[in-house]
């Protein structure tokens, strides 16, 4: 009887596991984010010369050990054209995010905001998902005058694309989630 009676207090526990474990109509997470370890913003100046690369790295993620950041100097009155470089370096080989980024064009967009930046010709997207709205892998800008200003970079997942003031690259209003954000110094001289 006391086996009985063990058997009919464990059928309710046996019962709940069975209930709360997966099943084929448990819902999938589309899209769920990717590991970025290192953002790569590269600079070559128009006309020629040598490229100026920013590069953060974190292989540990969030915690632990501190990330490498490389900033840059960059010549004032000068044209450059900009391409961002995502990847997880957590990987062999390394996975290329940019190209995840590409693929769904429509829920991304990367941010530059310059914290006292001279730009004599301005800053451009110089890209654009299936509805002509900027992604930012590609990028054109002009500097001014020599200066020093921090670069924060910021890649938005689903970003609200239609908002004021983000198709100009105005973060303010862009929503979504941030799946990655960098700030580097640069020095323009």
């Amino acid at each position: 009887m006391k086996n009985k009676f063990k058997y009919l207090l464990a059928l309710p526990l046996v019962a709940s596991v069975t209930l709360t474990s997966c099943d084929k109509d448990d819902p999938e997470i589309p899209n769920e984010e990717e590991l970025i370890t290192t953002l790569i913003y590269t600079l070559r100046p128009e006309g020629g010369g040598n490229a100026v690369e920013f590069r953060f790295t974190d292989l540990d993620g969030d915690g632990g050990d501190a990330p490498i950041i490389t900033n840059g100097t960059l010549a004032a009155n000068t044209t450059y054209s900009g391409v961002i470089t995502l990847l997880n370096e957590t990987e062999t080989p390394a996975e290329d995010i940019t190209e995840e980024v590409e693929e769904e064009d429509e829920e991304h967009q990367l941010f530059y905001e310059f914290s006292n930046m001279s730009f004599s010709g301005g800053f451009d997207y110089a890209d654009a998902d299936g509805n002509g709205n900027p992604i930012g892998i590609l990028t054109t800008f002009a500097t001014g005058t020599p200066l020093t200003s921090d670069l924060t970079i910021t890649l938005r997942h689903e970003p609200d694309k239609g908002a004021v003031g983000v198709a100009a690259g105005d973060i303010t209003n862009a929503g979504g989630e941030t799946d990655i954000e960098v700030t580097f110094e640069v020095t323009v001289q």
